[in-house]
């Protein structure tokens, strides 16, 4: 009989331990996410362990990387925290996979595939109805007024808003088992009525996993990292950028962006994209603010 409380797999530490180490379950989870493109066969994770300082580190997020047998790159992440940046942080870590494979002088024709699978587990985009009843999306590089005209796949990244798709019932298939895993893994009866056995494999890891006294103080070290960054994320917005805003005073707008900036650049590992974004100055002002802050 189970004598423990099953751990949270939407936590980015817990879920990084149910597929880093089975990359079979990533192999399905991949084919099951993009069902109308070709399926892999196999990956290798490529970060399969976890440093010890990336769980406490704020901003980290604690993702899955695997490459297939065609050289294709995959980003895996369970993201539960929104950000203001959201969208160009994955553009830019999308865009920087897709760079890295290639050292100076090679063929562009090398390049394979750098595609992100993001689990989502609040809603995104809910600015009208047609937003608020999809929750499955594919970005790529499409023409504007002839989307099916497309610069290839090389750029990818799909997106499951997970609250929304189970909420709604959007999802069918073998996505929608994985759907009903990361949102009721607790109830162990919906959990046995599931017959897909990918979805029982990552079940009985979940139970591996939450059985051990170490990997339930790892992943409650993550779950409290987490919060501490949400913190700060919510004391730097409501004491700097947004009292600078009603000061109306642009001096000391300008003033109160750089210190709130200061602070995000000094006790965090944000990107300068994002301290942009947060702050509300440019990536250039970013830039020089953090050579000051190194010397």
């Amino acid at each position: 009989m189970q004598n423990f409380d099953l751990l949270d797999p939407r936590n980015d530490y817990v879920f990084k331990r149910i597929f880093a180490e089975a990359p079979d379950l990533l192999v399905h989870l991949i084919n099951d996410v993009r069902p109308d493109l070709p399926s892999i066969t196999s990956v290798e994770v490529l970060n399969p362990s976890i440093n010890p300082a990336e769980l406490t580190g704020k901003y980290i997020i604690l993702d899955v990387l695997a490459q297939d047998a065609e050289n294709n790159r995959y980003n895996i992440e369970m993201q539960v925290r929104r950000y203001n940046a959201w969208g160009k942080r994955s553009a830019y870590y999308l865009a920087r996979m897709l760079s890295e494979q290639l050292d100076a002088g090679m063929d562009y024709a090398k390049l394979q595939a750098a595609v992100g699978i993001h689990l989502l587990d609040f809603d995104l985009f809910m600015d009208n109805e047609a937003q608020q009843q999809q929750a499955v999306w594919r970005f790529e590089m499409r023409d504007e007024k002839q989307p099916d005209v497309r610069l290839g796949n090389e750029l990818q990244v799909n997106l499951i808003e997970l609250k929304k798709a189970d909420r709604l019932e959007l999802s069918s298939g073998s996505l929608r088992f994985w759907i009903e895993f990361l949102e009721h893994w607790q109830s162990l009866v919906q959990m046995v009525d599931i017959p897909y056995e990918p979805v029982k494999k990552a079940m009985e890891r979940l139970k591996m996993i939450s059985a051990d006294e170490e990997e339930r103080r790892l992943a409650f070290v993550r779950q409290r990292a987490i919060h501490d960054e949400a913190t700060l994320l919510k004391e730097a917005r409501e004491g700097g950028f947004e009292q600078g805003i009603a000061q109306g005073i642009e001096k000391g707008r300008q003033a109160q962006m750089s210190e709130t900036a200061l602070k995000l650049i000094v006790r965090t590992e944000m990107d300068d994209v994002m301290i942009a974004e947060l702050s509300g100055l440019s990536v250039d002002q970013i830039e020089q603010l953090r050579l000051k802050a190194n010397h």
